[in-house]
């Protein structure tokens, strides 16, 4: 993976219009806040929608959190998000309906432009892709590699089980959500999201099961909807004592072995090799980068 991703156990959608829920939002203990600008804000509100993203930025930035957007699809409401959208304080867009890696490089060069006129640095805000309808599916790999500004990309379930006619059970998602799994993790992205429906937050422990099940699948993190699924996905998103202090145990019974020459080396009653090493540095490489950010390793 790249070396240049955000650490995201958890990013909390936040209607950009709802002042209550600007006011608090960082109070829930996202690891970032989407301010959003679609699905949460009637048509008639958007244009004053736009005006409110440059006052919120402190309020849902003050315990540290990264500050998305996320833009709508059709052209014309989505050049003046970007407008809106492109100032200091904006970590990502969250592009939503991306169905080609033209599109995403259309929003690229439009995201430049602005940049440039208001001296802000060149490439600091970052993609996250939403791949929501049948036709992007099939194009997920090139979506994926399609500009250096993606750093994630996840499948939008609703939508996409919506245009495709089936229900977002998990069964039905196993497919298509390891399938963008595969695509980011080719491209060297986050993939993000977990296998099942956003919309289910009210059964803790079922939400819970569903993203356990999603990070042994090898998903990083996903959204929320609602402020109680932002602790289950740090969680579970997240890295325990337990697990950093067996990956250092790991780590170093196999660099002892190999300064002694040996390829392979028994670990707590199993054999070890490279893949099996490599899998337990990337566990250390989170917990650090967590611990920068803030979010050390649970016990």
């Amino acid at each position: 993976m790249r070396d240049d991703l955000p650490t995201w156990r958890s990013l909390l959608f936040v209607p950009v219009t709802a002042e209550k829920f600007v006011r608090t939002g960082a109070d829930r203990g996202a690891d970032g806040i989407i301010l959003d600008l679609e699905d949460a804000v009637a048509p008639s509100q958007k244009e004053r929608a736009r005006t409110l993203i440059r006052d919120a930025i402190p309020q849902v930035a003050r315990t540290g959190g990264d500050v998305l957007v996320r833009v709508n699809r059709p052209w014309r409401l989505l050049v003046r998000d970007l407008e809106a959208a492109v100032i200091p304080g904006i970590a990502a867009l969250m592009l939503t309906k991306v169905d080609s890696a033209e599109h995403v490089q259309s929003v690229a060069e439009i995201v430049a432009e602005l940049e440039a006129e208001r001296d802000l640095p060149a490439g600091r805000i970052k993609f996250v892709v939403l791949v929501e309808t049948a036709v992007g599916f099939f194009r997920l790999e090139a979506i994926a590699k399609s500009h250096s500004r993606v750093v994630a990309m996840s499948l939008g379930t609703e939508d996409f089980t919506a245009d495709v006619g089936m229900l977002p059970d998990p069964d039905a998602l196993f497919y298509p959500k390891q399938h963008t799994l595969f695509a980011a993790r080719a491209a060297g992205i986050l993939p993000m999201g977990f296998v099942g429906s956003i919309a289910d937050f009210r059964d803790q422990e079922a939400f819970r099961a569903i993203v356990r099940r999603s990070k042994r699948l090898g998903f990083m993190g996903a959204s929320a909807i609602h402020p109680l699924q932002v602790p289950v996905l740090n969680e579970e998103f997240g890295v325990t004592a337990a697990e950093v202090d067996r990956a250092e145990r790991m780590v170093a019974a196999y660099d002892a072995a190999f300064a002694q020459g040996l390829g392979a080396v028994q670990f707590e009653g199993a054999m070890i090799d490279v893949p099996v090493v490599e899998r337990a540095k990337n566990v250390l490489r989170r917990a650090a980068a967590m611990k920068r950010r803030g979010g050390a390793a649970k016990p």
